[in-house]
């Protein structure tokens, strides 16, 4: 691999980013770390750390520092279905079964500190301005700071940790595959006196609606809400009215938001689309979102972009290390993300549809109604902590059904 000041750049240091730079960091590479903000500072997000993600924060001696900081932790989740609801606790994965659901400002300050205290060197309010290409290997990035002259600073490797626009991905044009539409808008504002039960999520299908709601930090609760993009127009010129229409379809739930205070504006997006790309290629690496993206409707953005950090990092650790060579290590990264995010995407771009479920699937719910171990099953499934395909297997759910259907 081609030599330069750092041994990697990261450009994006939030959820996918500030990991990977302070995992590398923390093996002893000379790593550069930078993001146009400046921490702390918000961003649009799900807001939800499942269980996968908090156990992630555990490997990394963060889990306290997250903790100190007075975020509620959720064990419960719900999901109302309109006639039947299920609700229940995930499985632990390494001895996690709880979520967090921290206020970005304050997740991803620790993050940032996490990657410095590590040893990368951070660099704020720097915007890169182009991405550099020698014979067709990235060599480095030419950039500056908010007031400063251009600066060039090359690495064996860049890592594009920007987002759904990374400026690394247009400049590499990566192929992108499996990709859907956007399908849905999703908004969210904060609440106070908005009591919830951990992470509540209620779906109207028949009216194409659906929300979540779930505790973060100073006593707020995080309402993202839901409608089909077809109706993003229609709807986008009075996003509150929408919104408490959505509520109606739900009467308790109606109840408890008329008794709430909304604390910020509505914030969200209608381009949520579904994509895979490529990850790497020639002296660059894509994370997170800038390689994968999915309807947040599933809340699986902040897990995914921790995976794929401790991927990525121990892929160029053997490459730099001459362990194995860069592509083989990073085609097995691609190889590993995909597998693991392949059956969440197929069931959140459904999801997303906000379409009734197809019968089988109703069925389904309905036999688990009375069935705590099917319930806390499929919760888990929703928490990450149990793999959609086990518990979707046709003598899975031949069990479920036949529990249903058995007198009792």
């Amino acid at each position: 691999m081609s030599n330069g000041n750092y041994d990697a750049i990261v450009v994006g240091a939030r959820c996918a980013g500030s990991p990977t730079a302070m995992l590398l960091a923390r093996k002893g590479y000379r790593v550069l770390l930078v993001d146009k903000a400046s921490f702390p500072s918000d961003t649009m997000s799900t807001h939800l750390v499942h269980p996968p993600g908090v156990a992630a924060l555990e490997r990394w001696g963060l889990l306290e520092k997250l903790e100190a900081t007075d975020c509620p932790p959720v064990n419960h989740y719900s999901f109302d279905f309109g006639p039947v609801s299920v609700a229940g606790s995930p499985q632990p994965i390494d001895g996690v079964a709880r979520a967090y659901g921290p206020r970005r400002t304050i997740l991803d300050k620790l993050l940032v500190d996490a990657a410095v205290d590590a040893g990368a060197e951070l660099r704020e309010e720097f915007t890169v301005d182009e991405i550099l290409i020698e014979d067709g290997t990235v060599t480095g990035i030419r950039g500056h700071a908010k007031s400063g002259d251009p600066v060039t600073e090359r690495a064996q490797v860049v890592i594009g940790a920007d987002g759904k626009h990374s400026l690394l991905a247009k400049a590499v044009e990566p192929e992108s595959y499996n990709e859907r539409p956007s399908q849905l808008a999703m908004y969210y504002a904060y609440w106070s006196d908005l009591p919830v039960s951990g992470f509540e999520t209620t779906i109207r299908a028949e009216n194409r609606r659906g929300w979540a709601a779930l505790p973060t930090h100073d006593g707020l609760t995080c309402m993202p809400f839901g409608w089909p993009v077809e109706e993003f127009k229609a709807n986008r010129g009075d996003i509150e009215g929408n919104f408490f229409k959505a509520m109606e379809l739900a009467p308790e739930f109606a109840e408890r938001v008329r008794g709430a205070k909304r604390e910020s504006k509505f914030i969200g997006s209608a381009e949520l689309p579904g994509y895979f790309r490529k990850p790497f290629g020639p002296g660059w690496v894509l994370v997170g979102d800038a390689g994968y993206h999915k309807n947040p409707i599933t809340a699986m953005g902040i897990n995914d972009a921790f995976r794929d950090a401790e991927l990525v990092a121990s892929a160029l650790d053997d490459a730099f290390s001459e362990k194995r060579p860069f592509d083989e290590g990073l085609a097995s990264y691609q190889q590993t993300r995909d597998e693991a995010a392949m059956p969440v995407y197929e069931f959140t771009a459904e999801f997303a549809t906000m379409e009734p479920p197809p019968p089988e699937m109703q069925q389904l719910i309905g036999a688990m109604q009375g069935n705590q171990e099917a319930q806390d099953s499929f919760i888990s499934v929703q928490a990450a902590t149990l793999p959609a395909p086990e518990f979707f297997a046709p003598e899975n759910v031949g069990k479920i059904m036949g529990a249903s259907a058995a007198p009792g």
